[in-house]
């Protein structure tokens, strides 16, 4: 029942992008009603296992509001310190809400878990995106004692448009310039292990490959994000892609990414593996046969939970 849930979960979050993303004429205002209002389903808050507790709306920036806001989930007693797994939601950075959080199957692995919104699209143009996630992280370590969490194994993961920002959240933690002057400050923001599902990267070639968007268009999500039309200014693609931070510290990263995916092109994925691969890193890419945007189901959890188990347990 439980991976039948993640998956649901997963598969509503890329409802989302799909209906926040398409472009007016190539779906019909009924058909974007039903995908809008399936997708704020799944953001109702499924219930807690026993001896764990939630707060909710924890303003990780002071007066940031619902859009800056973080959910955290922990147990009620803890021997020790444990890690930490932070869920970034998708929705084409103009949707989505830290409700809808896959990652809280993790409690009962031993984990806490948060869940953060960050400012979306029509709210503030690229950077604000990855300063927020980054404050997040910022804040969630300095507050590390208060929720029993090890402020040095923090692992994040996210899908579509959260897969994009915790890629970047794993290949940025030296780049003082994506950090932003907002939220704890003098405190790290780098993370120790990434979970990326289907996150675009690189802009300027996601409209190479079939899509039911059209990526290149200066409306597009894409376009949207950076505040100016991307084909025109490649520069500041380059400042929103994982792949150009890329150094030989960068944590481990798993990435998942379905190969009938027609909303995020499977290159995506394939240009973030083969380039963390040429410098040495520990990168894992797994094909979903079959898969479109958004999967689930015992295998793929098995994986997400081998892979942060391999990355933030064995350290202990």
């Amino acid at each position: 029942m439980r991976a039948r849930k993640s998956s649901r979960t997963l598969w509503l979050l890329a409802v989302a992008w799909l209906a926040l993303g398409a472009q007016a004429g190539e779906q019909p205002k009924e058909k974007k009603a039903q995908a809008v209002k399936k997708a704020a389903a799944a953001q109702k808050q499924r219930p807690l296992p026993p001896g764990f507790k939630a707060e909710r709306d924890i303003e990780y920036v002071a007066g940031g509001g619902n859009s800056r806001s973080l959910d955290i989930y922990y147990p009620e007693k803890a021997e020790g310190k444990l890690p930490l797994i932070v869920w970034v939601h998708g929705g084409a950075w103009m949707g989505g809400d830290k409700k809808s959080c896959p990652a809280l199957r993790m409690l009962e692995r031993g984990y806490v878990v948060a869940s953060i919104n960050y400012r979306l699209s029509q709210e503030a143009i690229w950077p604000a995106q990855i300063q927020d996630c980054k404050a997040a992280i910022r804040w969630l370590r300095a507050n590390a004692d208060k929720y029993h969490i090890d402020p040095d194994r923090i692992g994040v993961w996210g899908s579509s448009a959260g897969g994009h920002l915790v890629a970047l959240l794993g290949t940025t933690g030296d780049v003082k310039a994506l950090e932003g002057n907002e939220g704890p400050q003098g405190v790290s923001s780098r993370v120790q292990a990434v979970c990326d599902f289907f996150g675009p990267t690189d802009f300027t070639k996601i409209g190479n490959f079939p899509s039911n968007l059209n990526h290149n268009a200066p409306d597009s999500p894409e376009s949207k994000l950076l505040g100016v039309p991307i084909l025109e200014h490649p520069e500041k693609c380059a400042e929103a892609n994982p792949i150009t931070y890329i150094t030989k510290d960068d944590p481990p990263m798993l990435i998942m990414h379905g190969d009938k995916d027609m909303t995020v092109p499977i290159n995506q994925s394939e240009l973030l593996y083969e380039a963390m691969k040429k410098a040495g890193l520990d990168v894992t890419y797994h094909v979903v046969a079959g898969g479109g945007h958004g999967f689930g189901g015992p295998e793929i959890d098995r994986m997400v939970n081998e892979f942060f188990d391999r990355v933030l347990k064995a350290s202990k």
